[in-house]
C-alpha cells in the first residue's frame, strides 16, 4: 500500500479502510444535518437507490445503539451528545462494511461510562461485522483491557511490539516501563511517593476548618420553556489543604456546580462559602475580590490560552487586572509562579503554538498561581494530554499543594486517577450528590447503585490482563 499513488488509495478510503476520529464535536459539520452528512458516507455504497441507501443508514444508526435513529439523522450536532456523536460517526465508518476500522482515541472526550459503552460497541461490531480494528490510544489501561496485540510507539519508532499480556507482564524497552509506571489504572500507588503519610487522613486532622463549604444548592435553568434542575440540593465541605473529586457521567451536574463556586452562576438557593468568605448573593466587585482566593484551571491547554499572547503575558495577566505590585514586581511574580511548575524564565517570550502540550497545561497552572489563591479549580487538567505528560502535571500539583497548602476541588472522569489524588468524593447523578465519602468509602465499599456502575466501568488493570486476553480468540501473530 505504501506505494500506491493517490488515485490508486483513494477508493480504498471508506471502503476498505474506515475512520473513528477523536473529537466527535469536531469532527461534523456544525450547520448540516446528521443524515446529510450520513447520506455522503452513504455515496460509498454500491447502491443507486437513495431510499435504499437512507434505509442502510438508519439501519446502521440502530445497530451502533442509537435509540431513535430517526430523530438522529435528523438531528443538528449540537443536539446530540458526545457518546451519541461518536456512535454517529463509528455508524458512518462502518456503513461501507470495511475490511480495516482505525480508531484514533475513540473514547479520549467521554466520561468513563460512556467510554465503556463506546468500546463495548466496537468489540461487538468487529466480531459482528468481521472487522479488523486498530485502535489508536494513550490510555493504556485500555489498551491493557481491549487489544490482541499490542504496538508501543514512541517518535515514530516502535519500541515494542507482541502479545498484549506479554508486553504488559514483562516490558522490555525502557519507555514501555515507563508508560506502564505512569498510568493510574495499571499503577495504584504511582503517585504514593508524592504524599505525606497522613495524605488519606488530612481531612480529619485536628483543627482542620473548611476551606469550601456548598450548603443545599441548588440551580434551575429553563430549557425549550421548561424547568430543568441542573443541581438540586447538593452539599459539601472540603478541609484545607486537602482534594475533594466530582464525579460522574456527562449531565450529571459537575460542571453546573463548578460554576456556582466560581462565581459564575448564581444558585436559585444555598449556600457557597470559599476561605470564609460568602460567595451567594455578592455583587460583581466583591465578587472580583473572592476570586484573588479562588482560581481555575481548565481542560484543554490547547484552547485555554490566548495564542497572541507570550508566555509572560498570560501569566501576568491576573496581576494587571488587579493592579497588583510595580511592573518589576509582576514579572518577579510571574518567574516565580513559573518556577514553582517547573518552567524556566527561557519561555517568557514564547507564545503557546511553541509550547508542547505538558508546557500549556503548566503555564494555565502558572497563571492560576500568580495571585496566591487559597483554592484551585481542576477542570479536567490531564485529559487533553498523554499519559506521561499526564504523570508529570499531577506530580506538579501534587507537589504545590504540599509546599503551599492548596486546596483542590478536582473534576474529572478518569476514575482510576481520582482515586489517587483525592481525599474526599462526591458522586453526582441527574443533579443530585448520590454518594460523599472518603476515597476507601467509595472505591472500596461503594453503597449506590450508580457509583458501582461507575467504577465497574474504569478498564480493567494489568492483574485482569492475562484473564481478559487469554478468554478472546487468539490473532495469528507473525514470525519474525
Amino acid at each position: 500500500m505504501l506505494g500506491l499513488s493517490e488515485r490508486r488509495f483513494r477508493p480504498l478510503r471508506g471502503r476498505a479502510i474506515g475512520f473513528v476520529p477523536q473529537d466527535p464535536g469536531n469532527s461534523l459539520n456544525p450547520v448540516r444535518t446528521i443524515g446529510a452528512q450520513a447520506m455522503e458516507a452513504a455515496a460509498l455504497l454500491d447502491e443507486p437507490d437513495k431510499a435504499v441507501r437512507q434505509e442502510l443508514v438508519l439501519e446502521t444508526f440502530a445497530q451502533v445503539g442509537l435509540d431513535n435513529p430517526r430523530r438522529a439523522y435528523d438531528s443538528y450536532p449540537h443536539q446530540l451528545s458526545g457518546g451519541m456523536l461518536q456512535r454517529v460517526l463509528i455508524g458512518l465508518a462502518v456503513l461501507p462494511r470495511p475490511l480495516l476500522l482505525v480508531a484514533d482515541e475513540p473514547t479520549s472526550s467521554l466520561d468513563v461510562t460512556i467510554q465503556k459503552r463506546i468500546l463495548d460497541l466496537l468489540s461487538r461490531l468487529q466480531h459482528e461485522l468481521d472487522i479488523s480494528l486498530l485502535l489508536i490510544t494513550h490510555d493504556l489501561a485500555i489498551a491493557a483491557e481491549r487489544a490482541d496485540l499490542l504496538v508501543v510507539l514512541k517518535d515514530g519508532v516502535i519500541q515494542e511490539a507482541g502479545r498484549t499480556a506479554s508486553v504488559f507482564s514483562s516490558p522490555a524497552s525502557a519507555y514501555s516501563k515507563k508508560l506502564y509506571a505512569d498510568v493510574p489504572a495499571l499503577n495504584p500507588d504511582r503517585y504514593a511517593e508524592r504524599r505525606d503519610p497522613g495524605f488519606r487522613h488530612l481531612q480529619t486532622r485536628a483543627g482542620a476548618a473548611p476551606k469550601i463549604e456548598v450548603s443545599a444548592v441548588t440551580k434551575t435553568f429553563t430549557v425549550d420553556g421548561k424547568a430543568l434542575t441542573a443541581v438540586d440540593d447538593v452539599s459539601f465541605t472540603v478541609p484545607a489543604g486537602t482534594t475533594h473529586a466530582l464525579v460522574g457521567e456527562s449531565g450529571s451536574g459537575k460542571t453546573t456546580t463548578i460554576r456556582l463556586l466560581l462565581g459564575l452562576e448564581e444558585p436559585d438557593r444555598g449556600n457557597i462559602t470559599v476561605a470564609g468568605n460568602p460567595l451567594t448573593g455578592r455583587a460583581q466587585g466583591s465578587l472580583r475580590a473572592a476570586w484573588r482566593q479562588l482560581q481555575l484551571v481548565y481542560q484543554n491547554p490547547f484552547t485555554s490560552l490566548d495564542p497572541t499572547w507570550t508566555v509572560e503575558q498570560l501569566v501576568r495577566e491576573p496581576l494587571d487586572r488587579f493592579k497588583i505590585g510595580t511592573r518589576k514586581e509582576r514579572t518577579d511574580r510571574v518567574c516565580e509562579a513559573l518556577a514553582n511548575v517547573g518552567l524556566g524564565e527561557h519561555l517568557l517570550s514564547r507564545k503557546p503554538a511553541a509550547l508542547s502540550g505538558g508546557q500549556r497545561q503548566r503555564v494555565a497552572i502558572a497563571r492560576s498561581l500568580v495571585l496566591k489563591p487559597d483554592v484551585i479549580v481542576l477542570d479536567e487538567p490531564t485529559s487533553a494530554l498523554d499519559v506521561t505528560v499526564q504523570a508529570d502535571i499531577i506530580e506538579a500539583l501534587l507537589s504545590l499543594q504540599a509546599e503551599l497548602g492548596l486546596t483542590y476541588v478536582f473534576v474529572s472522569h478518569d476514575l482510576a486517577l481520582v482515586r489517587q489524588l483525592a481525599h474526599t468524593i462526591s458522586v453526582m447523578h441527574r443533579g443530585r450528590i448520590v454518594e460523599h465519602g472518603t476515597v476507601a468509602d467509595i472505591f472500596d465499599n461503594p453503597r449506590q447503585p450508580y457509583t458501582r456502575s461507575l467504577l465497574a466501568s474504569i478498564p480493567s488493570g494489568v492483574a485482569g490482563v492475562a484473564h481478559v486476553v487469554q478468554s478472546r480468540p487468539r490473532p495469528v501473530v507473525p514470525a519474525d
